[in-house]
């Protein structure tokens, strides 16, 4: 079985097929999944997905995009959701420099903010970094927090060094893109005891199906391509990332 580590099904693109998806899940493999959130209202919505189906988890927290739209008091209303029983992490947090969709001194703030968060209730953290690497690796420097660098874009170098601080690197569906030399070197030098697999569902979605909606389903082939490049067989992938999730998140599974 395969553990999920990033998805958003609490989203629009899903709304005509929800259920029937998300049902034949174990049935394709797919073990565990944990529901990312945007904002306050979708952590609402991932924490109710979370209470529908067993295999789901939730994380709560505010997307770089949306860190110029927060309530006041926002922070105590992602610290009451988190004590939710199904909720195992903060996330999606960090800094996006690439879209800019809110103002770049607005989006340290909220991502200083939530992790303070992180510090004070012990949950792993779910890192989005876009073109901010030298400022996000800063502040994770001296933040004491651990979890996972979701989406990881960056080289051998810098997936050691978020290693050495206690992080986990996120590998997802651009592994299987042509034009992803420099992740599938990461993928062959860093131990897979360092990684865990991701689909960012909707989006991202591997090739064959690049271009399409993304689906959790999808990961067997992001797996496959781990497998591919260290050489090892594809149940040793899937085993391996299951236990590093389950770690990362205290889950007995």
């Amino acid at each position: 079985m395969i553990f999920e580590t990033h998805a958003h099904y609490e989203g629009q693109k899903y709304e005509e097929d929800r259920g029937v998806l998300l049902c034949s899940f174990p049935e394709k493999g797919i073990g565990h999944v944990l529901n990312i959130s945007f904002d306050v209202n979708s952590a609402k919505k991932s924490i109710s997905l979370a209470e529908e189906y067993s295999f789901f988890s939730a994380a709560v927290g505010i997307h770089p995009h949306y860190a110029k739209d927060v309530e006041e008091n926002y922070i105590e209303q992602l610290e009451a959701l988190s004590k939710h029983e199904k909720v195992v992490a903060i996330g999606e947090i960090g800094l996006d420099f690439h879209y800019d969709y809110s103002p770049r001194d607005v989006q340290r703030k909220r991502f200083h903010e939530q992790l303070e968060l992180v510090r004070k209730i012990g949950l792993p953290v779910i890192i989005h970094n876009r073109e901010a690497d030298a400022e996000v690796f800063d502040i994770l420097k001296d933040a004491r927090v651990h979890g996972i660098m979701h989406c990881f874009s960056g080289d051998v170098s810098l997936a050691k060094k978020y290693i050495d601080l206690g992080y986990y690197i996120g590998i997802g569906g651009i592994v299987t893109y042509k034009n992803a030399p420099i992740l599938k070197e990461v993928v062959k030098e860093i131990p897979l005891e360092y990684l865990v697999v991701e689909t960012d569902a909707p989006y991202l979605a591997p090739v064959p199906h690049r271009g399409k909606r993304c689906d959790s389903t999808m990961l067997s082939h992001i797996v496959s391509e781990i497998a591919n490049l260290k050489e090892i067989s594809i149940e040793e992938v899937e085993e391996k990332t299951w236990n590093n999730a389950c770690k990362i998140f205290g889950l007995n599974l």
